[in-house]
């Protein structure tokens, strides 16, 4: 859906960000009258559904991660065309698709993370971390929307499409990579061993720039807050 309203700057400069505005442009232009904003929005939560699916089953055979692939296509196709289609079509709906937006968004992103957690390859308990963190930024890209009209859509370059991107190569590799499928790495501490599969490692990774790139972002939004409206 459209997000948030009109006036809002959206701050793109993610690596994909020109090759994919021109595709999505296309893409709206040549979508079926009958299909709409809303519709395209529930086509990403599908999406979202059939990444889930292919992570879980995975456990069973681990080419279902095809399946997750084709599920992070379909997620792209409607959650970042569906507001595309909006603007060509000058249908926004600023408040109403603000509001669709980020609930299927939280919606979505949960699922996903959950069913990364639930596969054989990645912790449960990491895959609900980055998940907190995943909305914390989330969270804070809302609130900067509402305080300052900036809608950033991108953090080092990297916005959701290039995440995206990120874990159709991972999921590649694990396919071909046969070793790398039952590799583990065991981390002992007083209390517990830690297993870690080659997800969880990618995932800590991901996990740590995510984390910098959140404090970061919210000490400069504080300054910059603090700045235009100081104490009195």
């Amino acid at each position: 859906m459209e997000s948030k309203k009109e006036q809002s700057v959206r701050v793109q400069t993610s690596l994909l960000n020109g090759v994919e505005k021109k595709a999505l442009v296309w893409l709206a232009e040549r979508q079926p009258k009958w299909v709409d904003s809303d519709m395209l929005t529930y086509i990403g939560h599908i999406g979202s559904l059939i990444i889930a699916a292919g992570y879980i089953l995975s456990g069973v055979n681990v080419n279902f991660l095809w399946l997750a692939c084709v599920g992070f296509v379909v997620n792209w196709y409607g959650d970042s065309l569906d507001g595309t289609l909006a603007r060509v079509r000058r249908q926004q709906r600023p408040v109403y698709g603000f509001y669709l937006d980020h609930t299927m968004d939280a919606i979505n992103e949960t699922i996903m993370f959950m069913g990364v957690g639930l596969s054989p390859f990645m912790r449960f308990d990491l895959s609900c971390i980055l998940l907190v963190i995943y909305l914390m930024l989330t969270l804070n890209v809302a609130i900067n929307a509402h305080l300052r009209n900036e809608f950033k859509l991108t953090y080092a370059k990297l916005g959701p499409t290039e995440f995206r991107m990120i874990c159709i190569i991972v999921n590649a590799v694990l396919v071909f990579a046969k070793p790398l499928q039952t590799f583990t790495l065991d981390i002992t501490t007083p209390s517990t061993v830690f297993e870690l599969h080659v997800l969880d490692m990618v995932g800590l990774v991901i996990l740590l720039v995510l984390t910098i790139i959140y404090f970061v972002t919210i000490f400069k939004d504080a300054r910059y807050y603090n700045r235009i409206d100081p104490k009195k």
